[in-house]
């Protein structure tokens, strides 16, 4: 007799290139038995609050569908979703979707959607990004993936698979499954203009597969370019402080190739590849931040 599989944990991300701008979001489910199953999709012009709830939508309905009691935990690194599903959601709703402020709530649409998925059975966990946590990296790639215009290779245990160990009904349970996936895509295109329907491409691989395996899959042509990239990525980065240009977090996400709360997120100096960037000063709505060599400034201190 197997043992039945049962989600243990969830993890989601949200991407968006601009913010607004060209978005992805992506969904890691682990189960007991060690399987894993990913998902995730993209939307043409969005901002990355969005993609975050549309992540934890996908992740709810998917848990919804299963039909486990069991209880679990969600992981996301956005601390604004943890909050808005909660801590702020029942307020607003008494408010009539207004805050304090008498403004409308922003998103309503997918906050309604999240509340109603939403049971006690999930546990909501903030997980700090891009600290080597390997769900939310890999959901950071397959949401980065899909708002660049890629279709990553998602690992997918097949409908069928699924419903005999999570359910003794089959018949139901595959059509719980199958209509999960389904209202994911209905609710991509209602809520997301022009959204891209590749949420649900089954690919079969094994388990221990990890976020290389996209790139060990490209030809080597493409790896030398994205070299290329990569080299005058640098370089642009070099001049930003060899000039003493001043460039805002958002800019600064655009050159790490990361999301604008992974710069926020870190504090006011740290280190990223050859250059100490240190925050200066806030204009406006908008922070500022310098580029410093940290080789050649570990250089002078040596001496």
């Amino acid at each position: 007799m197997s043992t039945q599989r049962t989600i243990q944990s969830i993890y989601t991300d949200g991407a968006c290139t601009g913010n607004p701008g060209p978005g992805g979001w992506g969904v890691v489910v682990y189960f007991n038995d060690g399987s894993i199953h990913e998902m995730g999709d993209a939307s043409s012009h969005t901002t990355n609050n969005k993609m975050e709830m549309q992540a934890a939508i996908a992740a709810l309905q998917f848990l919804h569908a299963s039909a486990q009691t069991q209880p679990i935990t969600l992981h996301t690194d956005s601390e604004y979703l943890i909050n808005c599903i909660t801590k702020w959601v029942k307020g607003w709703k008494k408010k009539g979707w207004k805050k304090a402020d008498g403004k409308p709530v922003q998103n309503q649409d997918l906050l309604e959607i999240l509340d109603e998925l939403n049971t006690h059975q999930v546990n909501w966990q903030h997980v700090r990004g891009h600290s080597g946590n390997i769900g939310n990296e890999r959901c950071d790639v397959i949401a980065r993936s899909f708002a660049s215009g890629k279709i990553p290779s998602l690992q997918q245990l097949s409908p069928a698979s699924l419903y005999k160990s999570l359910s003794s009904d089959s018949e139901l349970n595959v059509a719980k499954i199958s209509e999960s996936h389904a209202n994911s895509t209905i609710i991509n295109k209602t809520i997301q203009e022009n959204s891209t329907s590749a949420s649900y491409i089954t690919v079969m691989e094994p388990s221990t597969a990890h976020t290389a395996a996209i790139t060990e899959e490209q030809a080597p042509e493409m790896r030398v370019e994205q070299l290329r990239n990569l080299v005058e990525t640098l370089h642009i980065a070099d001049e930003i402080a060899e000039k003493g240009y001043l460039i805002t977090s958002s800019e600064l996400a655009d050159l790490m190739d990361v999301h604008a709360s992974a710069v926020t997120s870190r504090g006011d100096q740290w280190r990223w590849r050859n250059w100490i960037v240190s925050r200066v000063r806030r204009e406006g709505n908008q922070i500022l931040w310098e580029l410093e060599r940290g080789d050649r400034l570990d250089g002078e201190n040596e001496e």
